[in-house]
């Protein structure tokens, strides 16, 4: 296949039309899309957006659950110029507002109704100076504010669609805000294409793979790794608007799905379910995860139960266009769990101190990033980025990690989740990895609490796995049996589930918060 790095998203979704043509791109429980009708139909939809006055650069949001609408809208907004706006669905009417002003999005793309939720009423009350219309996915009557999208997809206006090059602004996507309010990250064409050009080639998706995208559209592991990923490739993708172990199961036995990465959570959730025993998964093949801890019995599991042929983690963060590092699928269960792999192609990594100073070997600091895929900064928001992008180019990602002798990096937590115990430094992540080694243990979380005596102790939230049994006092011996007393929680709470964000993070505010 001819190297697609140098391509811009619109130029992507017309060679992939020549190229696969009458291929099912996307399906969902309604309706297949080809790869030509990807092209046609998202050409149809930018020709009105021309026509409701969009113009090159100016944004445009969308607020939506993982469905082909989402694609179609992404791409029209593309092939004018626009840059996309992704919204959390878990957001509320307030924190959505908040991201259509600062980003000054024209147009949002929402729905009447998904799971109950209004999604443009949670917006009746706010003020939104910058928007000018609003487009239901969903089939409505048209009001004054709110067009049908199907008015859109079925026919063409004889408008010019402009020019777009690879270093023109492809998306604004929105930090999660764990650390103040969300900033709004810029992305370019060339920095999406390229990266997911070298992540979709190097873990082995190919033309024959069905991707289930569990991964939400809103976060760039569901958009970038998904969808524009599965159209590099030529794959069959099966956008997942809700996160079902179940439901994800069946849909796996019946369309013979490869490929599904996920968060460590969602494998989880399939390991425990009775439904594996009954239905066949032999089709998997891909899985790609990552976060701080991972057990390696995990990485075990998804191989030696669920199949896998390639298993990797890797590291990424919005600002570094999602990919930092990542695991060969040639390493051992060990590397992939404890590790996030090396750093990709043209990217640097390195570790610093307080001082700015690099660590030695194996000693954690801050990790810090340089390469084409760091962004060019946070929109509007000239002094966020200063303040993350330094003089020479290296992105301050505000996590925790060592680097071995072979460049392999381990990340230890995020700086603002350290605790200190009576003076040592005490990382959740590394505690949860060593509590999840217990045969009991399904998932662990792990926070800093008050304490008179140390300054701060570590407080452990923990799910058994499914007919196991374990109480404080035996968790808390084995603890000392396994880990530096300065480690061992002092308090353990026993859950049936943990706060997860939408991209399956743990929320440990919330957890802060009980």
């Amino acid at each position: 296949m001819k190297n697609l790095s140098s391509f811009t998203i619109p130029a992507l979704i017309k060679y992939q039309a020549e190229n696969f043509g009458s291929k099912p791109a996307l399906i969902s429980d309604h309706e297949t899309l080809s790869f030509l009708e990807l092209d046609k139909l998202s050409t149809n939809i930018a020709t009105h957006l021309i026509d409701l006055n969009i113009l090159p650069g100016d944004r445009v949001a969308i607020w939506a659950p993982n469905m082909n609408e989402w694609v179609l809208a992404a791409i029209a907004i593309h092939k004018v110029g626009g840059v996309l706006v992704p919204i959390n669905t878990r957001m509320k009417g307030r924190e959505a507002a908040y991201i259509l002003n600062n980003s000054e999005s024209k147009i949002l793309f929402s729905l009447n109704t998904f799971l109950g939720t209004d999604y443009f009423k949670l917006l009746e009350n706010e003020d939104l100076p910058y928007l000018k219309y609003q487009i239901s996915f969903d089939e409505i009557e048209a009001t004054d504010f709110e067009i049908p999208f199907s008015t859109l997809k079925e026919n063409t206006l004889d408008v010019q669609l402009p020019e777009v090059i690879e270093t023109d602004m492809a998306d604004i996507i929105f930090t999660s805000g764990t650390t103040g309010k969300p900033k709004g990250v810029i992305s370019s064409h060339l920095q999406n294409i390229k990266v997911f050009d070298y992540w979709s080639t190097y873990i082995g998706l190919n033309e024959n793979d069905r991707y289930l995208i569990v991964n939400p559209f809103f976060h760039t592991f569901g958009y970038k790794a998904g969808w524009l990923a599965s159209v590099m490739r030529g794959v069959t993708a099966y956008p997942c608007p809700i996160f079902d172990a179940e439901k994800i199961i069946q849909i796996i036995n019946k369309e013979k799905i490869s490929m599904l990465p996920g968060p460590p959570t969602l494998y989880q959730s399939i390991l425990t379910s009775q439904l594996i025993e009954t239905m066949d998964i032999s089709s998997l093949r891909l899985g790609v995860t990552g976060a701080a801890s991972i057990p390696i019995q995990l990485i075990k599991d998804m191989k030696e139960t669920l199949g896998f042929e390639t298993v990797i983690t890797a590291y990424g963060l919005t600002e570094s266009t999602g990919v930092v590092t990542m695991c060969t699928p040639d390493d051992d269960y060990e590397t992939i769990a404890t590790t996030s792999g090396c750093a990709i192609a043209d990217v640097e990594v390195k570790c610093v101190n307080q001082e700015n100073q690099e660590v030695p070997v194996g000693e954690p600091g801050e990790i810090l990033v340089r390469g084409y895929n760091v962004t060019q900064g946070y929109f509007n928001n000239q002094e966020a980025t200063q303040e993350a992008i330094d003089s020479d180019g290296w992105l301050h990602t505000g996590d925790i990690g060592t680097l071995d002798s072979n460049g392999y990096i381990k990340i230890t937590d995020r700086s603002k989740d350290m605790f200190i115990v009576g003076g040592f430094n005490a990382y959740p992540a590394e505690i949860e990895n060593i509590l999840c080694d217990h045969p009991a243990i399904s998932q662990a979380a792990v926070i800093g609490i008050e304490d008179e005596r140390m300054g701060e102790v570590a407080k452990a939230f923990v799910i058994l796995k499914p007919n196991q049994d374990l109480d404080t006092e035996s968790l808390l011996q084995w603890s000392k049996d396994n880990m530096a007393n300065y480690k061992v929680p002092r308090e353990v709470e026993f859950v049936r589930e943990l706060p997860t964000n939408a991209a399956g993070k743990i929320m440990k505010y919330l957890l802060k918060d009980k």
